[in-house]
């Protein structure tokens, strides 16, 4: 994505620096324009005293007739450099913005599954969007504000000091009272800032929540309770939002009142000037460009406000997502290995003090379907994700030869097929839900799961759009949608959980059928609660009280009592031992 010699994600002044040709015009036009902004105050002086000298008698209409026209194509000239700079900030920032999104997105779909579900996904919405958001607009307000505070201020500090230094530097007294006071406020915004944001993530949390669970609670008659939660979280995110915005509010008039406190010393120093008793001798030009100059500047002061509750709002968010501002790393090309025995050994797995399963020993061959089953909570979908290696396992798990373990994040995405328990489609086709940007014909896909003529059936067939998480289709369906991806993409190790969960017999035998040709040099883990196949299996995995026992369905008929009931219980004894 970037040069990892010259490019830290980890750090602000990287971007600015890959960003260096926009700024160099908002450099030059920025110093343009607020340089130019030092006419404004001048010219208003110049016109009140072609005014006053015009009312007695020492100048012309002409004159002052000049002097506008002057004023009208400065102010063009200054304007097409303020409207060039901010195109250039604007443009920085987006650039900025897609920048640090796609990096926050290249390291957030290489996390684990276990740390993304340990974020949460209010959490990670909060990062990816709003957080970023903040830090891009405080380098925006930033950069803007260099030119269009910073260097105007300078310019008309300097301006103030050439007309009279003494009233220059008592009027400007107060102007550095409001930035200690606002030097003071910098830890409460900061506090109040992170108090949002961690109030806006819950309420992200229980939003998504309550979209993706509404029809449960319908159904439970709880809507009343969870909406109490939800409003618990709204109050608290709303009582969050009122303090960071006390806060932030707070700023600008303190630094308006206090600035503007000059106005009532230039008011009496200035029209001592104009009399000849002051330190300066000024005439009514001078009088108004330097009042003019003084509540231009005031006003200016006043933004820095802005700036600092920006920038305050950047550092929070930046300190949330810096962890994940880092080079992803660079992703080899996807390599699908050979088939090859997959070994068992002894394999456990233990989750925290809690043993799920042990003792776990076998041999795969490539054709290999090996069933696994047993009762509700025995760790049949911990087991298959043993194979993602997201968490240390005991014992040891082989692919042709080697420990999984030892194999790269990328190695084993190439190969191992997972398909979890709960069908993850994506808001987008049928088609793209199957293939995933893989280039090839869908319709195979969707036979081999029996769903041809169900999308066919559809208005616009594999181009129906599915919904949220699917919700436009029906449980067997999803579950079918996410069966046919994974076989889309095939892997020498499959693991399936529970596919046929939400299918009736018929359609399972034809999808069982079709997986059995499909498995002719692939090692399949199928993990289901339905034994209808299991007498077909190669070999089932049998897990009760942590513990784990391995055969053909005959031997497992013969010797393990609960499977011999689980089965006859679904089947009526067809195909006992």
């Amino acid at each position: 994505m970037q040069d990892k010699q010259n490019f830290c994600p980890n750090k602000v002044s990287s971007y600015f620096r890959a960003e260096w040709l926009s700024l160099t015009f908002v450099t030059l036009s920025g110093v343009f324009y607020n340089v130019g902004l030092l006419a404004t105050p001048w010219f208003e002086g110049r016109l009140a005293q072609c005014l006053t000298d015009i009312l007695g008698g020492y100048q012309t209409a002409d004159a002052m007739a000049m002097l506008v026209l002057a004023y009208l194509v400065i102010t063009l000239v200054v304007q097409g450099a303020r409207f060039i700079k901010r195109f250039y900030v604007r443009r920085f920032a987006n650039n900025i913005n897609r920048r640090m999104k796609g990096i926050l997105y290249a390291n957030l779909v290489r996390e684990s599954r276990t740390s993304l579900e340990k974020e949460g996904a209010g959490e990670l919405m909060t990062k990816a969007i709003s957080d970023v958001d903040d830090c891009v607009e405080g380098m925006r307000k930033f950069t803007t504000e260099v030119f269009d505070t910073g260097v105007v201020m300078v310019s008309y500090t300097v301006m103030l000091l050439i007309y009279d230094w003494h009233l220059a530097l008592l009027s400007l007294l107060f102007t550095s009272i409001s930035y200690f006071c606002a030097a003071k406020m910098k830890k409460p915004v900061q506090r109040a800032g992170a108090a949002y944001k961690k109030a806006a993530s819950a309420l992200s949390s229980a939003t998504l929540d309550r979209v993706e669970n509404a029809v449960t609670y319908r159904i439970y008659g709880c809507e009343e309770a969870r909406a109490e939660r939800y409003e618990g979280a709204l109050k608290n995110y709303e009582k969050a939002a009122v303090r960071s915005n006390v806060w932030q509010s707070a700023l600008p008039p303190l630094y308006l009142a206090a600035s503007g406190a000059g106005v009532l010393f230039i008011l009496w120093f200035g029209a001592k000037n104009v009399l000849g008793t002051g330190w300066r001798a000024w005439d009514i030009g001078a009088f108004t460009t330097f009042l003019s100059c003084f509540t231009k500047l005031t006003v200016k002061s006043s933004k820095v406000a802005k700036l600092f509750n920006s920038v305050q709002k950047a550092e929070v968010s930046w300190k949330r997502i810096k962890p994940l501002m880092k080079l992803p790393e660079a992703l080899d090309d996807l390599r699908i290995p050979q088939s090859a025995d997959v070994t068992l050994d002894n394999l456990s797995f233990t989750y925290g003090d809690a043993p799920i399963f042990s003792g776990l020993s076998l041999t795969a061959h490539p054709g290999d379907i090996i069933g696994v089953t047993g009762p509700v909570a025995c760790g049949k979908s911990t087991f298959g994700r043993v194979f993602l290696c997201e968490m240390p396992y005991g014992g040891s798990v082989r692919f042709g030869g080697k420990e999984l373990s030892s194999f790269s994040p990328r190695e084993i995405s190439g190969m191992v097929g997972y398909l979890g328990h709960d069908p993850e489609l994506s808001l987008d086709t049928i088609q793209n839900n199957v293939l995933f940007g893989s280039r090839q014909d869908v319709l195979p896909q969707l036979n081999a799961v029996v769903l041809t003529d169900e999308v066919l059936a559809m208005e616009n067939g594999a181009d129906t759009v599915v919904g949220s998480s699917g919700a436009r289709l029906s449980g067997g369906q999803a579950q079918r949608l996410a069966l046919a991806r994974t076989l889309a993409h095939p892997r020498p190790l499959m693991i399936l959980d529970d596919p046929f969960s939400a299918l009736d017999r018929k359609t399972e035998d034809a999808v069982f059928a079709n997986l059995q040709a499909y498995a002719k040099d692939k090692v399949i883990f199928l993990i289901s609660h339905r034994l209808y196949h299991f007498p077909q299996m190669q070999q089932v995995i049998f897990m009760e009280d942590g513990k784990t026992t391995v055969g053909t369905h005959d031997e497992l008929m013969a010797s393990v009592p609960t499977y011999r009931w689980l089965y006859e219980s679904q089947t009526g004894g067809e195909g006992r031992a």
